[in-house]
């Protein structure tokens, strides 16, 4: 009788696979790249093609608008642009052929300059010898000599080999570097005189492909790719241009040889990133040391370069390119040595139009949004997700940098108001959701508060450089901000226009809600209040709470702002905590701040009403626009000693 089986322990719960779409956008990622690689004899032409039609675009509309057909105006794009690219080859040749007539001239200088150098080396190389004290002496060369009647033998020369090259062979061995190019020459401009030919026939196709059913996205993502890329090219061939001609006349007035020649290759090396002009300055810097027999030729030549390229490449392109790519340098980096590797040269030419056109496709396509993220130029973090991030992590530095660079054209208002407080507000929500400690939250507090310290030496005005600031009072309408206090803007914040008594220390009480960032926000009304002449206080909220309200002191109070920055559910705690205030501080004004601005009680007027403030506001800017109203338009008796 067979034995019953035991029982089999339960295994521990497997962790899941990785998800799908990881492995599939893997798996597009290594196959596109394998068909890149393996398939770039094809690709590359066709890319060149395409992107010289993209170029050429703007001058076939222009062509079709002065009454050309479809097929002339191609035709005649591309003819234009051949012609030049000849004339551009002639130039060349030209200048190449009247210099190669001139370098014997040049050889007995070059020999020369390299016989100094060589004594010059030999004569240092000697003389250190001499110091060291370690000569050496070469050997004697030993004669043999011969007998009178000993007969020497000349040597006897190699039979020479032939060839055998046939005439064919000379012609592929000589011929097919020369050929190869011009072949692909030749289909660049094929493909792209069918490619103009066929705009909206590929076009369709294309918004076919990315998906139809979208048809306004898929249209946008073409046109602004078209956009950046005709705007891209345009930039850079108008910056190489300038490039060439300075360096062209520079060379010219230093007084080069066949300045044209290297003003041209300049320009044109200048696509290629990063070692372009490395490489165009080496033979004008060569021409000159073989020119002159001195060397100042060769170091104006030298310095000619390095500071016209300095200047295009650290003030002129930084400026242009910022509004013209949308790439951030270190894809451009990363671009070029991809691409580098994938087509060798003519990939670091095409890196940057290339990753181009992968960040706006990644810009318009949400699976591809990634590559947006990773290759573009806009930050990865909202200035509210890089605040919230920071003080999570208890950086107060790094928050003040980032607040000293967003102060520069606007408000400290509405840097606490668009940026502060709704970092805060991401605080609150995890802290309701749990997922900060108490001991997370103590220090995000901390944090904020350092930093609200680090920034009173700021005042709360606009820059005058940027656009007037609109009122600091943004409610919505619904809410019921006195009228005075709407018609105010910082500007009109004048503290000598301020009764006395709003002047003391305390005559605003700032009360913490009691979430536990609330008292960093009305730290920051505190600091908003003092600048504009309001004396100011934090309260917090365990000084009002059920069991501490009856031994607390208002002093001088004039008005209580409550801060609060998350309300769920019944804000039943909210009205208590006021009816405590007006038991305690009767007659005084309450304006409660509701800094999360879709807060449901700044729209409900009977909650407004059942809860009993006298305003409610959205930002801190209101806030003090209310205190700055109620100060002008009333004047509450003096509550000393807390009645």
């Amino acid at each position: 009788m067979p034995t019953p089986a035991s029982p089999v322990p339960a295994l521990p719960p497997v962790e899941p696979p990785a998800s799908p779409d990881v492995a599939k956008a893997l798996t597009t990622f290594v196959l596109s790249v394998t068909i890149l690689y393996f398939g770039k004899e094809v690709l590359v032409p066709v890319t060149l093609a395409l992107l010289l039609a993209f170029v050429l675009a703007p001058l076939v509309n222009l062509l079709r608008r002065l009454h050309l057909g479809r097929v002339p105006a191609a035709l005649l794009a591309a003819t234009l642009a051949l012609g030049l690219v000849l004339a551009i080859g002639t130039v060349i040749g030209t200048q190449i052929a009247q210099l190669t007539t001139d370098l014997p001239s040049y050889a007995a200088t070059v020999e020369s300059k390299v016989n100094r150098v060589k004594a010059y080396t030999l004569g240092r190389v000697s003389e250190l010898t001499d110091k060291i004290g370690s000569q050496t002496k070469a050997p004697a060369p030993t004669v043999t000599s011969t007998s009178a009647g000993a007969s020497t033998t000349a040597p006897v020369a190699a039979p020479t080999e032939t060839t055998g090259y046939t005439p064919l062979d000379l012609v592929r061995r000589y011929l097919s570097p020369v050929l190869s190019p011009l072949a692909t020459f030749g289909v660049v401009f094929i493909v792209a005189i069918f490619a103009l030919l066929q705009r909206e026939d590929l076009r369709d196709r294309m918004i076919r492909l990315a998906g139809s059913n979208d048809l306004h996205g898929t249209t946008v993502a073409i046109d602004d790719g078209a956009q950046r890329l005709r705007r891209y090219f345009l930039t850079q061939l108008s910056i190489n241009a300038l490039f060439g001609v300075v360096i062209g006349i520079g060379l010219l007035v230093i007084g080069v040889p066949n300045p044209v020649l290297w003003g041209i290759l300049s320009a044109l090396l200048r696509f290629v990133p990063y070692v372009g002009s490395l490489i165009a300055a080496v033979l004008p810097v060569t021409l000159a040391a073989a020119v002159e027999p001195g060397w100042s030729m060769s170091l104006w030549t030298l310095a000619l370069y390095v500071i016209v390229e300095g200047v295009t490449g650290q003030a002129i392109e930084p400026m242009v390119y910022g509004r013209s790519t949308g790439l951030s340098p270190f894809s451009v980096v990363v671009a070029a040595i991809f691409w580098s590797w994938l087509w060798g040269p003519i990939g670091l030419i095409l890196s940057t139009p290339l990753t181009l056109c992968l960040v706006v496709v990644g810009r318009h396509v949400r699976r591809l949004e990634f590559l947006d993220v990773l290759l573009g130029d806009q930050p990865a973090l909202t200035p509210v997700e890089s605040f919230y991030q920071r003080i999570l992590a208890g950086d107060a530095d790094e928050v003040r940098d980032q607040a000293e660079r967003l102060l520069k054209d606007r408000s400290l208002s509405s840097y606490y108001d668009d940026v502060a407080l709704k970092g805060l507000q991401l605080a609150a929500i995890d802290a309701q959701r749990g997922n900060l400690r108490p001991d997370q939250l103590f220090h995000i507090q901390s944090t904020i508060i350092a930093v609200v310290d680090d920034l009173e030496g700021f005042p709360d005005r606009q820059p005058p450089a940027t656009v007037p600031e609109r009122s600091v009072v943004s409610p919505p309408a619904e809410a019921s901000i006195s009228v005075a206090a709407d018609t105010l803007r910082i500007e009109d914040l004048h503290a000598e226009t301020l009764p006395s008594a709003w002047r003391q220390e305390g005559a605003v009480l700032c009360v913490a809600g009691r979430g536990p960032l609330d008292e960093a926000a009305a730290a920051m009304l505190k600091q908003l209040l003092d600048k504009h002449g309001i004396g100011a206080r934090v309260v917090p909220y365990a000084a009002v709470a059920r069991e501490a309200i009856r031994s607390f002191t208002a002093g001088d109070a004039r008005m209580i702002c409550i801060s609060y920055l998350e309300l769920s559910g019944e804000p039943s705690h909210l009205r208590y905590l006021i009816e405590r205030l007006h038991q305690r501080m009767p007659g005084l004004q309450v304006v409660v701040g509701m800094w999360p601005e879709g807060e449901t009680i700044l729209k409900d007027t009977v909650m407004r009403r059942s809860i009993g403030a006298n305003d409610y506001t959205s930002t801190l800017g209101a806030a003090v626009a209310a205190c700055f109203a109620a100060a002008r338009a009333t004047a509450v008796p003096s509550l000393s000693g807390g009645v």
